[in-house]
């Protein structure tokens, strides 16, 4: 067994949510050796091509996981091992929430946009063995912004926004342009966690708590932890706090602040730094928003395996 390969322990825990048939009358190469070489993709940023033999054909190491992208595979994945750990009381629904700056490859512009009536970032020109992962491939287009690029100073950056556990390990993942500021994408960050039940019953989708920075500190965002009855820890902007002693008695009373609360919102840094140990996620290669949410997908299945 390599370095970054899958235990034994952890491969038990994958294997029996794994697909049984590759819906092309087919069998599927040895899964554990495949995501093994996935993995070691993820981890070290490599080009395809330069994957280590005893992982199998380069290619069929990047059409698995073109394939298990574009049909949720490594979602539904991530969720069985969260589902599991949160029946055995492994997680701390003391949650936070953050976003981190990703800088994309010049490799990651370019993506091809959709032609007229077809479903994915190519055309409909190649039939055959490839028919089940162009089918399912998620729409793309709309140029940079459709593939969550953004314009900065340094070039083109992606933000990824993301919820961690007390125990530093993502919930939910959601990518963005670069310059798309924070407050925009918490809805869908916290609408976006989903953990199901190993039995009967609706998945969890409520934290015990929140905390977050001064990035959230706008009436939108406090309005909807309201609203869904969710307790919050956000400090105050400078500027509303001044706006809100200007008004006086009708500015309202200041919105609470839980100053030791506030001091366990690291979980969420620290979920970012195990994130970025893996060179893929830390710099963007993929073209296309659905491939690289997959491969920090997949960076945080690993460390829910491992952690």
């Amino acid at each position: 067994m390599g370095r970054g390969d899958l235990s034994d322990a952890e491969w038990e825990r994958l294997r029996p949510c794994l697909p049984v048939s590759n819906r092309r009358c087919g069998r599927w190469r040895d899964h554990r050796q495949v995501i093994d070489g996935i993995l070691h993709w993820v981890r070290t940023g490599v080009q395809w091509r330069d994957l280590p033999e005893r992982f199998g054909p380069w290619k069929t190491v990047y059409e698995r996981h073109r394939l298990w992208l574009a049909d949720g595979t490594w979602e539904r994945l991530l969720q069985q091992v969260q589902a599991a750990a949160d029946a055995a009381g492994e997680i701390d629904w003391d949650i936070s929430v953050d976003s981190t700056i990703v800088r994309a490859h010049q490799h990651a512009a370019g993506a091809h946009r959709p032609a007229p009536g077809t479903k994915g970032g190519r055309n409909a020109r190649t039939p055959g063995r490839n028919a089940v992962a162009e089918s399912r491939r998620p729409a793309g287009g709309g140029g940079a912004g459709g593939e969550g690029l953004g314009r900065s100073r340094g070039g083109f950056t992606t933000k990824l926004h993301l919820s961690a556990d007390g125990r530093c390990r993502p919930l939910s993942l959601i990518v963005a342009p670069g310059q798309r500021a924070d407050c925009t994408q918490f809805k869908p960050v916290l609408e976006n966690i989903r953990v199901p039940r190993t039995g009967p019953g609706r998945p969890r989708k409520k934290p015990d708590s929140l905390a977050a920075d001064k990035a959230y500190s706008n009436g939108p965002c406090r309005e909807y932890l309201r609203r869904r009855g969710i307790r919050h820890t956000i400090p105050e902007k400078t500027d509303s706090q001044a706006a809100r002693l200007r008004k006086g008695s009708q500015g309202g009373r200041p919105p609470g602040f839980d100053e030791e609360r506030y001091k366990k919102r690291n979980p969420v840094e620290r979920a970012i730094n195990r994130l970025k140990q893996h060179r893929a996620v830390a710099t963007r290669y993929d073209k296309r928003r659905y491939i690289y949410l997959g491969t920090a997908t997949a960076a945080a299945l690993a460390i829910w395996l491992r952690t």
